[in-house]
C-alpha cells in the first residue's frame, strides 16, 4: 500500500498526463486501479488512440491531442491529418523516469497575488525570479515562506521538495519600508497601472499609429518603439504634443502629464546635414557609424537617406542581416508584439492581419468578454524563424488577401515568436496558466518543421477552449475551411449566448422598471407624508400664534383690569355718569363712572371686557357718533356722556 507522500505524488503525475483538473474524479481512477499510475493512465488514454497517420511520410508519430477528459476543461477538435494531434501513451519507463511535472503557485504579496507556473525541475531561485519581475521587489530582498517543510535555500529543486499540483506561498520583505498610504502615491501607482492609447502620426508619410503602452513605460521607450516602425532613429526624431513640462525622456507616462486615455503625438525626421551640402563636398562625404548612447540599436549612413551600397557600389551588409521578429527574452508583451508587428511588415508587406498589441490576458478580454454580439474567436499565431515553413506560411497564406479579411472581421489576431527558448517557455508558462496541461504539451511536442502554429480559441463561461490546431503544412483553401469551420462552432455558441443575453437584459429591463416604479410610489408617499407633516406644522404653528395672540390680549386685559379706578358707590357725593354698552353678541355692560373721569378709563374698561379700541369701535346712538375717535383724556361730562347713556360696539372692518 502506498503511503500518503507516495500517493500526493501518483496523483500529481496522473493529473500532468491526464489533464485531469478534478481531485476527486483522479483520487477515484486511482482507487479502481489500486494506485497503479500506469494502469490507471492506460485506462483514461487507451494506447490504441495515439496514433494517427502523418501527411509527410507512411510512418506514424506520436503525440498528443486535444480530447477533453470528463472534467477537463480545456477541448479542441482536431479535423484534417495534417494537424492532427493526440494523446500521450505513458510507458512504464517514462513513468519510473518521472519527467518534470507543472506546478502551480499562488503567491501573496502585501495586496498582491501573483500566479507562477513551473516545471518542478525548476529551482526556488526561479520562482524569485519571477516573482522580482512582477512585484518590483529585488529577489535578494524576498524571504518565500509557506513551504510545507520550512524555510528552503534558493538553490533547492522543487522536485525534491514532494510539493502538490497547487501550492500558495507568500513574500516578506523586512528590509524594504511598508508602502506609502497617501492618496499622492495611491494615485500614481494607479497611473502607473493604467493603460494609454497614444495616436501617432508620421508627418512625412501621413500614417497613423494607434500604440498602447503601460503608465509605466519611459518616454525614451515610446521613442525606440517608433523607431522599430518608422525607422527613425530616436535621436533624429521631432516630436509635437508632449506636454511642456517634459524635458527628459526617462520620465514615465504617468508622471509625463499626456492626456488619459489617448494621446495624440506626431513625430518626422530632422533634417538631415547630408542633403544641405553641396554637390562638390557630397563626394568626400565622411559616413561615421554612431552608437545611440540611449541604447538604440546600431545605426549606420541611411539614418540620413545614404546607403553604404550607394556610396561604395556593394550591398550593405545590415540589408542582409535579418531582424529578429521579437526581442530575446521579451517581459513586456506589449512592446514585443510592436517590434513583431513592425518586423511582420518589414517582411511580408503591409497586407498581413492586424496584431493585437498587448498582454494574452487583455486579447482575452477584447475577443470574450464584451457583449455576445462583438464576441469574437482568439487566433494565437506561433512563429519559428527556423522552420522551413516560415515564409511560405507567411507570404502566401497568412498575407493572402482573403485570410487577412475573413480574420480581421471575425477573429482577434494575438502572435508570439517562438524561435528564442527563452520567449518560448514564456509563452508555455502562459499556455499551461489559461488552457491547461495538455495544450501546453502539445505546443511543446511540435518540431520546428510544424512551425508556424495557429492556435483557434473560443471562449466559454468558466474556460477558453482551443477548437483547432493548424501546422504550417497547409494550404490557402485549407487554412481557410478550417477557418469557416471554427466559426460555424463558436456562430452557434454565440447565437446562445445571445439568447441568454437578450433574456437577461429583459429580465433586468423588467426588474429596473419595477424598482423605478416603487421608487416612483416611494416617492410619492414621502411626498404625501411631507405635505401632511407640513400642513399639520403650519396648523401647529398657527395654533401656537393664536395662543400667544390670545395669552396677550388676555394679559394686556388683565392689566388694564387692574388699572382701571375702582367703580364708585350710587351714594357718593360726586356726579357720576351710569353708562350702559352692548355688545356685539346683544349683551350688556354696565358701569358706574365719575363725570369727571376721562373718557379713556371708559376705552380701558371695554378693553378689559375683551373690546380693544383697535378691533371695536365705542358708537352712541342718539346722535350716532364714534366716541373711541374722540380725545381719550375729555371728561365724560364734556363729552356730554352724563348722567347716563347707552353706547354699542361694533368690529372695525
Amino acid at each position: 500500500m502506498a503511503s500518503n507522500t507516495d500517493r500526493e505524488m501518483i496523483l500529481a503525475d496522473f493529473q500532468a498526463c491526464t489533464g485531469i483538473e478534478n481531485i476527486d474524479e483522479a483520487i477515484t481512477l486511482l482507487e479502481q486501479n489500486n494506485w497503479d499510475l500506469v494502469a490507471a493512465i492506460n485506462g483514461v488514454i487507451p494506447q490504441e488512440n495515439g496514433i494517427l497517420p502523418s501527411e509527410f511520410s507512411a510512418e506514424t508519430v506520436q503525440g498528443p491531442v486535444f480530447v477533453p477528459a470528463a472534467t477537463s476543461s480545456t477541448a479542441a477538435v482536431p479535423t484534417s491529418s495534417s494537424t492532427s494531434a493526440f494523446r500521450p501513451v505513458v510507458s512504464n519507463r517514462q513513468v519510473v523516469e518521472r519527467l518534470s511535472r507543472m506546478l502551480d503557485f499562488k503567491v501573496e504579496y502585501r495586496d498582491k497575488n501573483v500566479d507562477v507556473v513551473l516545471d518542478d525541475s525548476c529551482t526556488v531561485g526561479d520562482i524569485k525570479q519571477i516573482l522580482e519581475n512582477e512585484l518590483q521587489v529585488p529577489a535578494s530582498k524576498m524571504l518565500l515562506k509557506g513551504w510545507k517543510c520550512g524555510d528552503v535555500e534558493d538553490s533547492t529543486v522543487l522536485k525534491s521538495l514532494h510539493l502538490p499540483k497547487n501550492n500558495n506561498l507568500y513574500v516578506l520583505t523586512p528590509e524594504l519600508p511598508p508602502p506609502s498610504i497617501s492618496s499622492q502615491s495611491s494615485t500614481l501607482q494607479e497611473s502607473l497601472n493604467q493603460t494609454y492609447l497614444l495616436i501617432i502620426t508620421h508627418r512625412e508619410v501621413q500614417r497613423e499609429y494607434s500604440l498602447h503602452f503601460s503608465g509605466s513605460c519611459t518616454i525614451q521607450e515610446v521613442k525606440r518603439n517608433v523607431y522599430d516602425l518608422t525607422s527613425i532613429p530616436v535621436r533624429h526624431q521631432i516630436w509635437e504634443g508632449w506636454p511642456p513640462t517634459v524635458v527628459d525622456d526617462t520620465v514615465n507616462l504617468a508622471s509625463s502629464g499626456i492626456s488619459y486615455p489617448c494621446h495624440r503625438l506626431s513625430v518626422s525626421r530632422r533634417t538631415s546635414p547630408v542633403q544641405t551640402r553641396e554637390q562638390s563636398e557630397e563626394q568626400c562625404t565622411d559616413i561615421h557609424m554612431i552608437s545611440d548612447s540611449d541604447g538604440d540599436d546600431f545605426e549606420d549612413a541611411t539614418e540620413f537617406g545614404v546607403d553604404d551600397g550607394e556610396i561604395f557600389g556593394m550591398a550593405s551588409s545590415s540589408a542582409l542581416r535579418k531582424s529578429p521578429m521579437m526581442p530575446e527574452n521579451a517581459e513586456n508583451e506589449a512592446d514585443a508584439l510592436l517590434q513583431f508587428t513592425a518586423e511582420f511588415s518589414s517582411r511580408y508587406g503591409e497586407c498581413h492581419p492586424v496584431f493585437f498589441i498587448g498582454t494574452l490576458e487583455a486579447s482575452f478580454q477584447e475577443a470574450f468578454y464584451g457583449k455576445a454580439r462583438d464576441r469574437k474567436l482568439l487566433a494565437i499565431y506561433l512563429h519559428h524563424d527556423e522552420s522551413v515553413l516560415a515564409n511560405v506560411f507567411c507570404s502566401q497564406m497568412l498575407c493572402a488577401e482573403s485570410i487577412v479579411s475573413y480574420l480581421s472581421q471575425n477573429f482577434i489576431t494575438w502572435a508570439w515568436d517562438m524561435t528564442r527558448e527563452a520567449n518560448r517557455a514564456r509563452f508555455l508558462t502562459l499556455c499551461t496558466r489559461h488552457f491547461g496541461s495538455v495544450v501546453a504539451q502539445t505546443v511543446r511536442s511540435q518540431k520546428t518543421d510544424q512551425f508556424p502554429l495557429f492556435l483557434i480559441i473560443m471562449g466559454k463561461r468558466s474556460s477558453n477552449e482551443v477548437l483547432n490546431v493548424i501546422q504550417g503544412n497547409t494550404s490557402v483553401d485549407e487554412l481557410m475551411m478550417r477557418l469557416i469551420s471554427a466559426m460555424e462552432i463558436f456562430s452557434a455558441q454565440q447565437q446562445e449566448d445571445i439568447k441568454d443575453e437578450d433574456e437577461r437584459e429583459a429580465r433586468e429591463n423588467v426588474k429596473r422598471e419595477q424598482d423605478e416604479a416603487y421608487r416612483l410610489s416611494l416617492e410619492a408617499d414621502r411626498a404625501k407624508r411631507e405635505a401632511a407633516e407640513r400642513e399639520m406644522a403650519e396648523q401647529y404653528r398657527l395654533e401656537q400664534i393664536r395662543k400667544e395672540q390670545e395669552e396677550e390680549k388676555e394679559a394686556i386685559r388683565m392689566s388694564l383690569e387692574q388699572s382701571l379706578p375702582p367703580e364708585p358707590q350710587e351714594e357718593h357725593s360726586e356726579p357720576q355718569s351710569k353708562l350702559r354698552i352692548r355688545t356685539p353678541s346683544g349683551e350688556f355692560l354696565e358701569r358706574r363712572f365719575l363725570g369727571s373721569n376721562p373718557l379713556q378709563v371708559v376705552l380701558d374698561f371695554v378693553a378689559s371686557k375683551g373690546y380693544p379700541c383697535h378691533e371695536f369701535k365705542l358708537l352712541s346712538t342718539f346722535p350716532r357718533r364714534d366716541i373711541s375717535q374722540l380725545d381719550p383724556c375729555r371728561s365724560l361730562m364734556d363729552l356730554k356722556l352724563y348722567p347716563q347713556e347707552t353706547l354699542f360696539l361694533e368690529a372695525k372692518e
